[in-house]
């Protein structure tokens, strides 16, 4: 809680020296909070989010596909209120990606290969177990694309910090 109120009060100082200063300098770190929860599957390039006194965009968004290629996102910050006005400027991206499909894939399909050649090993044989190895390795496969998405997510309230990239007036 107190590293909290912190962070907030160092970004209440930082946006006041800014504000006195009459420019924003590039590579200055902003540190903000996000508003709402911005996630991989339902976010657009161009979207907007708040993170007061602060706006930005989501500059990319790519979904998680079922087997491989996790969730992306890179937002930007575009613009930022200071003495009632909106002053426009430019920071690096923020990317977050989604967790690999890769250890969980693995253990669905090879765990249902497994169980499959030996079950049917036990009931058929040497022919069994290659037909149950191939059943378990299908069936494994079907339940890792059932289940496999995973989305990049930035939670409601999540502290993110971006750089900018050039010199701001503040008119």
């Amino acid at each position: 809680m107190l590293k909290r109120a912190l962070k907030t009060v160092a970004t209440i100082l930082v946006l006041g020296v800014l504000a006195a200063a009459h420019s924003i300098p590039a590579g200055t770190r902003l540190t903000v909070r996000i508003d709402s929860q911005i996630n991989s599957r339902t976010a657009r390039s161009g979207n907007r989010f708040h993170a007061a006194p602060v706006q930005g965009k989501v500059t990319y968004a790519k979904p998680s596909g079922r087997l491989h290629a996790p969730g992306e996102l890179s937002l930007r910050l575009t613009s930022m209120e200071v003495n009632g006005k909106m002053v426009p400027f430019s920071t690096h991206a923020y990317r977050a990606k989604g967790k690999s499909h890769t250890k969980s894939n693995a253990t669905k399909i090879g765990g249902g290969t497994v169980t499959g050649a030996v079950l049917g090993g036990v009931f058929g044989g040497g022919k069994g177990a290659l037909i149950g190895a191939a059943a378990g390795g299908a069936a494994g496969t079907g339940l890792a694309a059932a289940t496999g998405k995973q989305e990049a997510v930035i939670h409601a309230e999540s502290v993110l910090t971006f750089v900018t990239r050039a010199n701001a007036l503040v008119k």
